[in-house]
């Protein structure tokens, strides 16, 4: 038998409390329950569990995945590596997450900020949007591997001297793009200068330092 039509329908103490004259038809001990197992982990966020495809652990099940997995041989900073990745991971990834290298900052994520600039084979590259599977037998340098033993690469030192940074997050991206830009042959005017390096964002605003760091480097750079 259908319940009789206008039947009074039970509403909890919290939405009498709450002044509530009408029950919600998911009342708010509902909507509480499950943003608690949402936050614990127990259920994905995206539909409350109905209808959801999902793993146990998918942060952990995708570098195990042995259908993508592959060892990798390259060389970082002139060190040899050989590593087992996911075939579908970054270079970024593989050198902040893999090799405990952070100096390349992950910004942007779509090659639009320049903060996670590395060479390879001696060209910049924008290393988020970099597959770590086309390292193979290549040469990777990092801000980490820039300077030498006898002291700071001459770009860095300039970056010091000139003051071209303030919050320093994207400075190792903007280093790495700036000793490209020497050695391709483009600091040759401010101009250029400006022209070659607009593929790495400063949100602090530190360019005029930036191009002076530069041009100080590069008369050293070729000195050199």
């Amino acid at each position: 038998m259908s319940p009789r039509k206008n039947a009074p329908v039970e509403t909890s103490p919290a939405d009498r409390c709450a002044g509530h004259s009408e029950p919600f038809a998911v009342s708010r001990r509902t909507v509480l329950g499950v943003g608690a197992a949402v936050v614990a982990g127990s259920l994905p966020a995206t539909g409350f569990g109905q209808g959801s495809e999902t793993t146990d652990n998918p942060v952990e099940a995708l570098p195990g995945d042995p259908a993508h997995s592959l060892q990798l041989q390259t060389t970082v900073n002139g060190q040899p590596v050989s590593v087992l990745i996911d075939a579908r991971t970054s270079l970024l990834d593989l050198l902040r997450e893999r090799l405990a290298l952070t100096g390349a900052k992950k910004g942007c994520d779509h090659a639009q900020c320049g903060a996670c600039t590395v060479h390879v084979d001696g060209r910049r590259v924008a290393s988020c949007m970099t597959l770590a599977a086309k390292m193979e037998g290549r040469q990777v340098l990092t801000i980490e591997g820039l300077s030498g033993s006898d002291g700071l690469h001459p770009m860095q030192q300039a970056f010091i001297d000139h003051d071209a940074l303030q919050c320093g997050y994207c400075t190792p991206g903007q280093i790495m793009a700036a000793v490209a830009c020497v050695t391709e042959g483009n600091a040759i005017s401010r101009e250029r200068i400006r022209e070659f390096m607009s593929g790495n964002i400063c949100r602090c605003g530190a360019y005029v330092g930036i191009v002076a760091a530069i041009e100080d480097a590069a008369t050293k750079m070729r000195r050199g």
